[in-house]
């Protein structure tokens, strides 16, 4: 197994995009600063009784428009504040216990990237190729902004070990690896050793959609990648009541752990909000998941105040899922009962912390119901139970104890859940 840095088996990070978070101009039509990082300082004390410990930034590097069209990985950009700000906000993190992550984009870069901005100078130079379909530049997903950068240079390759070292030596904590799934293997597997030879500490999470993860792993030196695979199952077996698809999904997830640990989540700034997906269909029973299986989770700013907005596929179709936050946090007494839940639950998983790593054991799996074990070795097994039906269901727990539940009810060693109930026990 590849071994992540000892600090991250404790971490759950809380998930910002700061451009639309601090009510940036996405289009990067107006550039006048507005509300900058050290707005978000404002929020840590909600992160922290959240239960989280982690602060993952989108870009926050300056950009044309929406942060992935980098145009100087060195500088902050001047819509969102000032290095001395974010300095400010590094620190404030650090002094609460909240590690920082930044989003790193090193597939691509904006066109006007003063790297790629002639485009016969960038390719005599390697530092992009030309797409002969077009006779311009090499361009990501079909994006004519995007110019992607050619990675067969060593040069590239010296840049992006040179940008994520900066910043970890800077004081942040890992890095996010935008679009890792498009970088070739050789290109990461010569960065990243070097990289952990300077920082041994450092935490880097590869953007990877689809594949084979565990290769991704051994042949990067990554210490994580995104779990979309069960991100898809979640939210589509609740939306189906079709535990079988999330029980084969929990298999390849438990093969997973034999190589490293996923970054779980069940939203974040790609998709639409977890409680739009799910809005007539139990969206309890997704934090539910992620706060009780494996992996590294993260949660998207505004998810635990049940915040919703669906992804659009045309320009600004980000904008409903990536929206500006108020200038405070709400008061205890304003908080919803989405945050409430989220807070038990995080502290469920604060209490057995080796559900990091464990396997998923399925005990019982049915068109919408699903029970499953979690061997810990250093105390009691825990066990899960859900329904995603509309109708109750009920299942066996033995001699199980209840931790937590909601619209469930136990008889002895027969429980019964109402449609969207939920129980935690341990045995």
């Amino acid at each position: 197994m590849v071994t992540e840095p000892d600090w991250v088996a404790s971490s759950i990070w809380w998930h910002v995009y700061p451009l639309g978070a601090l009510g940036a101009d996405t289009t990067g039509r107006d550039r006048r600063p507005g509300r900058s990082l050290l707005a978000l300082v404002d929020w840590l004390d909600h992160v922290i009784r959240l239960g989280a410990n982690g602060l993952a930034l989108g870009p926050i590097f300056q950009s044309t428009s929406h942060g992935y069209d980098t145009i100087d990985h060195f500088v902050v950009d001047d819509r969102i504040g000032t290095a001395d700000d974010l300095t400010h906000l590094i620190e404030q993190c650090h002094r609460r216990g909240i590690r920082v992550m930044f989003d790193g984009v090193f597939n691509h870069v904006g066109a006007g990237h003063p790297l790629v901005a002639e485009p016969h100078s960038a390719v005599e130079s390697g530092w992009a190729r030309r797409d002969p379909r077009t006779g311009g530049l090499r361009t990501f997903e079909g994006h004519s902004h995007l110019v992607e950068l050619d990675h067969r240079n060593p040069a590239v390759a010296d840049m992006v070990g040179e940008i994520i070292c900066h910043w970890l030596g800077r004081g942040i904590d890992g890095w996010r690896l935008d679009a890792a799934y498009a970088v070739p293997q050789e290109f990461w597997r010569h960065v990243i050793p070097a990289v952990k030879d300077r920082f041994p500490q450092a935490y880097l999470v590869g953007e990877v959609i689809h594949g084979d993860y565990a290769d991704d792993i051994s042949a990067t030196g990554m210490d994580s990648v995104t779990q979309y695979e069960l991100w898809k199952a979640v939210w589509s077996s609740i939306t189906d009541a079709n535990m079988h698809e999330l029980a084969w999904a929990l298999q390849r997830h438990n093969t997973m752990l034999d190589t490293f640990v996923p970054w779980t989540f069940v939203g974040n700034h790609d998709v639409t909000r977890i409680a739009t997906t799910l809005a007539d269909h139990h969206p309890q029973l997704a934090t539910v998941l992620l706060a009780t299986l494996p992996g590294t989770p993260a949660v998207y700013y505004g998810d635990e105040l049940g915040w919703t907005g669906v992804k659009e596929e045309r320009e600004g179709g980000d904008d409903a899922i990536r929206p500006e936050l108020p200038p405070s946090a709400p008061t205890d007494a304003d908080l919803p009962s989405e945050y409430r839940l989220h807070q038990r639950l995080i502290g469920i998983r604060r209490r057995y912390p080796r559900i990091h790593a464990t396997r998923v054991v399925v005990e019982d799996v049915r068109q919408g119901l699903l029970r499953y074990r979690l061997p810990l070795d250093d105390g009691p097994d825990l066990v899960v139970a859900l329904n995603a039906n509309d109708h109750p269901a009920g299942t066996q727990i033995g001699a199980a104890t209840r931790i937590d539940s909601d619209a469930a009810h136990q008889e002895g060693d027969m429980l019964q859940l109402e449609p969207g109930g939920w129980w935690i026990g341990e045995t």
